[in-house]
């Protein structure tokens, strides 16, 4: 980011119009295309595929199915990349495996996506067994739909502590340099913060079966960052190689 007075603006303001634009394209084809029962009762709430259906007969689902894909690849490929960068910065504050926060030598935190991938494997293979009460059928699902609902709530949280602490930051560090500022604040962060503790609240009230476990989930890193950080600052304190040992006057054997 050479520019990032400009350029951060530019692609939030480009990146984030284009996406309105699209889905709500996508929406008014949904309207002109299907009768609003057939969209209030699509099968599996897949309202585009039945809307390609409607368009191009039995091939809409063969199309939807590749756009999905091609949709995927890119998701995962900015989510990959994101998710070895935090355990590689959480690694660094001494909040993670240490040998998360190394670069190999063509500067990429490699044992980071060796364990993401590890971890996302054990998480996204299983499968869940379902049994109907009413028919008795038994059917399988995949582990990925169940923690896609998990997380939607949990993401919304870090989203709300995430614009939160653009107003503590600036109490803290008022004179701060910031290449960037933040449009509209503080009425478009706070009025984000309002949006989506209400969209929290209602899928407690609405979602319970899956945004509980997603509650869950979040709060057991709690702990876990505490034990991290406990551990992290009392390494701190201990010499390390080639520190001066306040006993002997020499360099201190590693630890």
């Amino acid at each position: 980011m050479k520019n990032p007075r400009r350029d951060i603006p530019l692609s939030l303001a480009a990146g984030t119009g284009l996406v309105i634009f699209l889905y709500v394209l996508a929406n008014v084809a949904y309207l002109v295309t299907l009768p609003l029962a057939n969209i209030q009762h699509a099968p599996d709430d897949r309202v585009g595929t039945a809307a390609l259906n409607a368009i191009l007969g039995g091939g809409g689902a063969t199309v939807m199915a590749v756009a999905v894909m091609i949709s995927t690849f890119g998701c995962a490929n900015g989510l990959i990349l994101a998710g070895a960068s935090v355990y590689y910065a959480m690694a660094r504050d001494g909040l993670f495996f240490a040998s998360a926060g190394t670069l190999n030598d063509k500067r990429v935190p490699a044992r980071g996506l060796v364990l993401q991938g590890v971890w996302t494997a054990l998480l996204v293979l299983p499968r869940t067994r379902v049994i109907d009460p009413k028919t008795s059928v038994e059917s399988y699902g995949n582990l990925y739909s169940d923690l896609l609902d998990y997380v939607v709530f949990s993401v919304l949280i870090f989203y709300v502590l995430t614009i939160t602490a653009l107003f503590i930051l600036r109490r803290k560090w008022p004179d701060a340099q910031r290449p960037y500022h933040a449009f509209g604040y503080p009425l478009v962060p706070a009025l984000y913060i309002v949006g989506a503790t209400v969209i929290m609240l209602v899928l407690i009230a609405y979602k319970t079966q899956t945004t509980w476990p997603g509650l869950l989930i979040v709060l057991t890193g709690v702990p876990v960052y505490f034990l991290w950080r406990k551990k992290a600052a009392a390494a701190a304190v201990l010499p390390q190689d080639g520190d001066e040992s306040p006993e002997t006057g020499g360099n201190s054997p590693a630890r």
